[in-house]
């Protein structure tokens, strides 16, 4: 190779060129954004809107359908959700995973925009919200207090906030849990009575008054003027001074027939910390930032804060990101050193000189790999560092090949500089065709399509961008120090390690390749029996999808019957926290009534208000992860039996977001039926064993109060029905009518509401007025009746059909693909209603969406193989035993599985792609050598002994640097990255073992054609 040669003879321009690269390196070590998980960004969606007393049906009517059909003319939609509740609907448009975020954003909002006008005038709000991974928080903060007033706590939060919002990495800092004030103007509708004025006539006053309407521009004496007109409300007072109606010479201002003042709204979402009165503060950080260095700027800024807080204010770190990446990151430098020590054991028969040289190519590889990483757009997380501690096991292979053939060319006498050229020269195209082949080997996981591609993309990137960057170094740097540090007086048979390594080969596998090469039949016979045993084994490991997250933290879902008040799911939460916080290691209890958790994990998304809901986020000290499970199984015993809510300890779980690992989706359009179906679905789960927290959001139905306007008289009355829904509204809830701007800058919502103590009961409908045009006031029973009437709860749509789904987690020691088996072997003798279908969801549909797209890639990688292969041997025979040992690394992985009681998991399957590429690699040597001996003249059973003795070698110590390399991260126990691990630790020994008998039998069987000399 003549890159080598020059590499070696022109060794100042090589120098100069790996310091070049070496600094690139070391810059993008520290300049690369941190960050805890990969970033992707997919093209969904969500579209919120805010009806408040508009019922499931009316809002799926009035809201859904047209949005639903607005969204359905646009192209490569994947699919469209919606979920409808009381008064909220949320819908989740997801297209197909390629197209732009950007592009497909700006769609959804001019379509959405222009059905506007169409949608109801009085919709509370309409907002459309990007998925994002820099929407997560990395920091979650209470301000806390045992008597201080929410004023008081927001002073200070509000003080904080616009401090962090400076920082240039931050993207967003949002306050939750203080309730949000308005201008509420409580109208006596005695006092209008008195002055004859009709409810229509005063909200009219107001909102003309709020209005702000621009007077334009002259001309005069060569100047251009603006015109400022009245504008519109400047503070309070002038809300007070509304004219409301002027005649006969006096007037009747606001101030005489309603209380004008800053108020709260009614309280619908709650928020403590540790069973203490707080309000939350989360920053989130922009794209591409480095989390430990805005860490730096944000920590001065909190301490200041601490400082200046108040006597009976206190504020929490409860979670700060920043604090678990550093953990992490420290853990795996740990598990760097370590991996480096064990590669360093490994390469002792090469002898002190030789290691030297080999190790030098890891820091440059690394390097290497890091700018090119930083370069293609991605950053240090902990796939990307998971990816460089396997690289690190392979980078230094072909190193150690290169290294090892020059010092047996030293050992038969050549110079160090000639040794270097010809023995590189001599094993460069194997090198290059294993290096070929490994990247081949994880195209199927680089272009892994959906989420979970692009979750775990960074891993596969590392390890392919580290590995080519090994080659051109195992080619110019590693010859060109070899005929500078090895020294050319070499005993034949090595230093003591390398003898002693010799003997075990010579002892054991030389007579063992004899033996089989004599009943090569027989070898691939044995050979065929493990790895047809090996394949039942998958039964008993199972198959789940993406695991559990070792997080030491986890959530506390409590839900109360349908129609439960805020006060009465708060009683619960309050329960709850007390139970959590009696377990041991726990730090913090973050409660929410009303409202999820602010969003603190990836797959995680904040649920909507209601009532009837709250959720617990908990933080534990640093814990493994069977410590963890462990509290999660306590809390889970402990709230099992609780009665009249439904109280589930949920962990967080790693990979795309999904609605539940078991779901059932049941469509139908008559929503009787439905819930029939429904009801049914929930049975089989439920009697199905290793079920756990069976959901049916259809189990109760709600009752509401149905307010019958007797049309006919209020029209004898002279009142319209929209002023009987008016003050019915204003009564209850409220009606915002207009928006006042205080000297601050803030807006505010005027909320015209009647005069009330408290939040409304049953008794507020006996006390409202209807004002007639006249102004005389009518008593509402006269004009309405009201009764009880039964109401669906929620109303989905999936691609604008009627659906439910039915959902359950399942119990710890259970795997979920077997009991989600169980289950749709149920769901095929389950009636349903005529015309009522069902799809499997959950884990099956991700499953599905994961590798769905992987068939065209397997197939261009396995002609990759092949066409890489020949183009290297020329022949289909040296390919087809080079292809050979393939299934035998498969044997020892799903043994390690089994062993290490792991599952054949998303990860553990990118594990066996990736172990396909190293054990051809290693097979690629040994053939091609095999062939180089016989061109030389070697009889085939010659040249199958020598180089089944002489490759190895090289072929262990890879093999063994490479698990050497993987060590650290079974010893990690992680969920997501060390079945990975497994499978190549156990996969490279199978590989070792029985490739290295196997590869030379089949050789034996199907000799290639080989012209000598050639």
């Amino acid at each position: 190779m003549r890159l080598t040669e020059f590499s070696v003879k022109n060794y100042q321009f090589t120098i100069v060129i790996f310091a070049m690269v070496l600094a690139l390196g070391i810059t993008s070590l520290f300049t690369m954004p941190r960050g805890e998980d990969p970033l992707f960004r997919a093209p969904n969606f969500f579209i919120v809107a805010v009806y408040p007393g508009a019922s499931p049906t009316d809002m799926e009517k009035l809201v859904a359908d047209p949005i639903e059909e607005k969204l359905n003319e646009l192209d490569n939609i994947k699919r469209i959700r919606s979920d409808i509740d009381d008064g909220l609907l949320v819908v989740q448009v997801e297209f197909i995973y390629s197209e732009s975020p950007d592009e497909k954003y700006n769609e959804v909002v001019r379509e959405v925009n222009s059905l506007r006008p169409a949608l109801p005038a009085d919709l509370l709000s309409l907002e459309i919200r990007k998925v994002t991974a820099s929407d997560v928080s990395t920091y979650q903060l209470a301000f806390v207090t045992d008597s201080a007033s929410y004023r008081a706590l927001d002073d200070q939060a509000d003080a904080l906030k616009k401090e962090i919002e400076k920082i240039r990495e931050v993207k967003k800092v949002k306050l939750h849990g203080y309730p949000d004030q308005q201008l509420r103007v409580s109208v006596d509708l005695g006092k209008m009575a008195q002055h004859r004025l009709s409810l229509n006539r005063v909200l009219g006053a107001i909102q003309s008054e709020a209005q702000n309407i621009p007077g334009g521009s002259i001309d005069a004496g060569g100047k251009k003027f603006n015109i400022k007109t009245s504008g519109d409300y400047g503070s309070v007072e002038e809300v007070r001074n509304t004219v409301v109606q002027a005649g006969d010479g006096r007037i009747v201002y606001l101030k005489d027939i309603a209380t004008v003042e800053m108020a709260y709204n009614d309280e619908t979402y709650l928020t403590r910390y540790n069973g203490k009165k707080a309000i939350f503060l989360t920053v989130s950080e922009k794209d591409r930032t480095n989390i430990l260095e805005v860490q730096k700027k944000v920590t001065p800024l909190i301490d200041a804060a601490v400082a200046r807080l108040p006597e009976g204010i206190r504020l929490e770190q409860g979670f700060v990101q920043a604090d678990d990446v550093g953990r992490r990151l420290s853990h795996f430098t740990r598990d760097f050193s370590i991996a480096i020590l064990l590669v360093l054991i490994t390469l002792l028969p090469l002898g002190s000189r030789a290691s030297l040289v080999v190790m030098i190519s890891i820091p440059l590889s690394i390097a290497i790999g890091l700018f090119l990483l930083n370069l293609f757009g991605f950053t240090i997380n902990q796939l990307s560092i998971v990816g460089m501690i396997i690289a690190l096991g392979l980078l230094v292979d072909d190193s150690i090949v290169v290294v090892e053939n020059i010092e047996r060319f030293l050992r038969n006498g050549y110079k160090r500089r000639d040794a270097a050229i010809k023995a590189t020269q001599q094993i460069s195209l194997a090198v290059l065709g294993c290096t070929a082949i490994l990247i081949v080997a994880f195209l199927p996981i680089i272009f892994m399509p959906e989420g979970a591609g692009d979750f775990i993309r960074s891993l596969p990137m590392a390890v392919v961008l580290t590995i080519i960057a090994s080659y051109f170094v195992s080619v110019t740097i590693v010859p060109f120090l070899s005929s500078l540090v090895l020294s050319d007086k070499h005993s034949q048979e090595g230093n003591v390690f390398l003898r002693g390594l010799q003997r075990v080969i010579s002892g054991t596998y030389t007579k063992l390749l004899d033996r089989a090469l004599k009943r090569p039949v027989a070898a691939l016979l044995v050979a065929l029996a493990l790895f047809l045993g090996s394949l039942t084994l998958f039964g008993v490991v199972g198959f789940s999808l993406f695991p559990r997250s070792e997080k030491p933290m986890f959530l506390v879902n409590i839900e109360t019957p349908i129609g439960t008040n805020l006060y009465k799911t708060d009683s619960i939460a309050r329960y709850a926290e007390q139970v959590v916080m009696r377990q041991p290691k726990i730090t913090a209890v973050y409660s929410n009534v009303g409202k999820g958790n602010p969003r603190v994990y990836y797959n995680e998304i904040q649920r909507n208000e209601t009532s009837n809901f709250s959720q617990l986020f908990v933080r534990m000290e640093p814990v493994d992860l069977p410590e963890l499970e462990a509290t999660v199984s306590a809390l889970r015993d402990s709230f099992r039996a609780y009665p009249d809510a439904r109280i589930e300890v949920k962990q967080f779980e790693q990979g795309p977001p999904i609605e539940a690992p078991i779901a059932i989706r049941v469509f139908g359009e008559d929503l009787d039926s439905l819930r029939t179906a429904a009801g049914r679905v929930e049975s089989l789960l439920k009697g199905t064993e290793g079920t756990l927290y069976v959901n049916n959001p259809l189990t109760n139905y709600t009752t509401d109060l149905r307010l019958a306007i007797n049309t006919d008289k209020a029209a004898l009355l002279g009142i319209p029905t929209s002023e009987i829904d008016k003050t019915v509204r204003m009564g209850l809830a409220g009606l915002g009518i207009a928006t006042y701007k205080d000297e601050q800058g803030e807006d505010y919502t005027i909320n015209a509401t009647l005069q009330r103590d408290g939040h409304p009961d049953l008794s507020a409908l006996d006390r409202l007025y209807v004002s007639s045009m006249s102004g005389a006031l009518v008593p509402l029973s006269q004009l309405a009746s009201v009764h009880f009437e039964r109401a669906v709860p929620t109303i989905k749509h999936y691609n604008k059909n009627r659906y439910i789904t039915v959902t359950s987690y399942t119990k710890e020691g259970y795997n979920t693909a077997e009991v989600t088996a169980r289950v749709l072997d149920g769901m095929k003798g389950l009636r349903l209603p005529d015309n009522f279908t069902y799809m499997a969801a959950g884990e099956v549909e991700s499953s599905a969406e994961s590798f769905g797209g992987l068939g065209t890639i397997i197939v261009i990688t396995i002609f990759g193989f092949l066409g890489i292969l020949l183009l290297e041997f020329k022949t289909f025979k040296s390919t087809l035993i080079v292809l050979s040992v393939i299934p035998l690394g498969i044997i020892g992985a799903v043994v390690a599985l089994l062993v290490s009681g792991n599952t054949l998991s998303f990860v553990a399957v990118v594990g066996l792609i990736a172990l396909a590429g190293i054990e051809v690699k290693n097979s690629i040597l040994l053939v091609d050598y095999t062939n180089f001996l016989r061109r030389e003249g070697r009889s085939l059973d010659e040249a199958i002994h020598e180089a089944g003795e002489t490759r190895f070698l090289p072929i262990i110590l890879t093999t063994f640097t490479a698990i050497g390399g993987l060590i650290p991260l079974v010893l990690e126990h992680s969920p997501l990255y060390s079945p990975l691990a497994w499978v190549l630790i156990g996969g490279l020994i199978s590989s070792l073992l029985l490739s290295r008998i196997v590869t030379p039998v089949l050789y034996k069987l199907l000799p290639p054609a080989i012209e000598q000399g050639s």
